[in-house]
């Protein structure tokens, strides 16, 4: 789904920073079957979503891949991103691109998603803002919700941006989890949700 794929070397591919302290450049990102970056026109569109939440922030990019909305995400102002992939040559292009852009407010973890989630613990600082956009028709949306809900790594209203195939249906987020903007790209749903903090109540409040 993403148009702005320039071949370069052999086995590379860019993309564009939209906007921000970055924009206009690019970046390569490997040539790898299945990496399908977030176009240029959805980015824009997402982004201003998010226009207001980005600047400060603590984000994930869950299934980084190129990296382009957590780069992009770094560019408009985010505090820090933590970028994770299982892919070797797309963590090392995502290090690489980070040294070229000299940030230094970046994390990266090659884990599975479902293994980071699972060995991640909450913080003092949660994060404010999640990039969440797992391989198509591999049932891996569902679990990366709940990891994320239950394992205590979100703030109170933490905002939750989703990619999934467009016929996914009902989407499998927490019931605390509510849909603010949605849109398809082809056949792709975009979603961005936005977290209320479960109430306590007396079943579940703490012990004194």
């Amino acid at each position: 789904m993403a148009k702005q794929r320039r071949p370069t070397a052999q086995g590379q591919n860019t993309l564009r920073i939209i906007a921000g302290q970055w924009r206009g450049r690019r970046l390569n990102f490997p040539a790898i079957e299945g990496l399908r970056p977030t176009s240029d026109r959805l980015r824009e569109t997402l982004f201003n979503w998010l226009q207001i939440k980005v600047p400060g922030a603590r984000c994930l990019d869950l299934f980084c891949g190129s990296g382009a909305l957590g780069l992009e995400a770094l560019s408009r102002g985010a505090a820090h991103v933590t970028l994770v992939d299982r892919s070797a040559p797309v963590i090392q292009q995502v290090r690489d691109n980070l040294s070229l852009l000299k940030a230094e407010n970046a994390e990266l973890q090659q884990r599975t998603a479902s293994a980071w989630l699972a060995q991640a613990v909450p913080t003092t600082a949660p994060f404010d803002l999640v990039f969440l956009d797992p391989p198509f028709r591999q049932g891996l949306l569902a679990d990366c919700c709940t990891q994320l809900e239950q394992g205590g790594l979100l703030s109170e209203n933490a905002w939750i941006y989703l990619e999934a195939e467009k016929d996914l249906s009902p989407l499998p987020i927490p019931a605390n989890w509510h849909i603010h903007r949605q849109l398809n790209a082809g056949q792709v749903g975009c979603y961005l949700c936005i977290r209320e903090a479960p109430t306590c109540t007396e079943d579940n409040a703490p012990t004194p």
